[in-house]
């Protein structure tokens, strides 16, 4: 019985965080295409693209939201 509560549990857990509006943006440097003094970021999660200064790193999602369904 615990076992089969664990795994109702787990299931639960992940279709929560696999819902892409609950996941947080996941920024991969890729320094190949850094240009002009700034780094370049993609998320890993939603696609979004981003320069940002050398040293710093994205701190917000950038990517296009959608408008909830009605």
């Amino acid at each position: 019985m615990v076992v089969i509560v664990g795994l109702f549990i787990a299931f639960v857990l992940v279709a929560i965080f696999a819902r892409r509006g609950v996941r947080g943006c996941r920024w991969r440097m890729d320094r190949t295409r850094d240009r002009d003094g700034l780094q370049y970021f993609r998320c890993a999660a939603c696609g979004a693209e981003e320069l940002v200064p050398k040293g710093k790193s994205p701190q917000d999602c950038r990517a296009p939201r959608k408008p909830p369904k009605p």
